[in-house]
């Protein structure tokens, strides 16, 4: 799943959140909240050292949540494989971030050894 970049700037004023939409709380638990007609979960990241949304993000995908998984807050585009990985396929950047260079870091890598929330490993151990 390819991660979806938005700049800050490019964003309504307002804010656009509707029945439809979760902003999840980095200390609640996303194995319990309820995704019942949810179709974008928007998680935040207080400061970058919070990693507490990667967290989040994997677990949802894990519980079979198909929505758009939304990061926002202090995103920079070093986070942003390991976001893509974890589960989010969007991302709003921090203003001061280039969404071009982010794309292009997300597209340097072609493949992973390791499973993610998205596939399993290249190369499994056969049992």
């Amino acid at each position: 799943m390819a991660l979806t970049l938005i700049h800050a700037h490019d964003l309504p004023a307002a804010d656009t959140a509707d029945a439809h939409t979760l902003l999840l709380a980095n200390d609640a638990d996303a194995q319990t909240v309820s995704l019942d007609g949810i179709t974008l979960v928007s998680l935040n990241f207080p400061k970058f050292t919070d990693g507490r949304a990667f967290s989040q993000a994997y677990v949802l995908r894990r519980r079979g949540f198909t929505g758009d998984i939304r990061a926002h807050g202090d995103v920079l585009i070093d986070q942003l494989l390991q976001m893509q990985r974890s589960g989010f396929s969007s991302a709003i950047l921090r203003p001061d971030q280039d969404a071009v260079h982010g794309q292009k870091l997300l597209n340097h890598y072609t493949g992973f050894y390791q499973g993610d929330a998205h596939g399993t490993p290249r190369f499994q151990h056969a049992a």
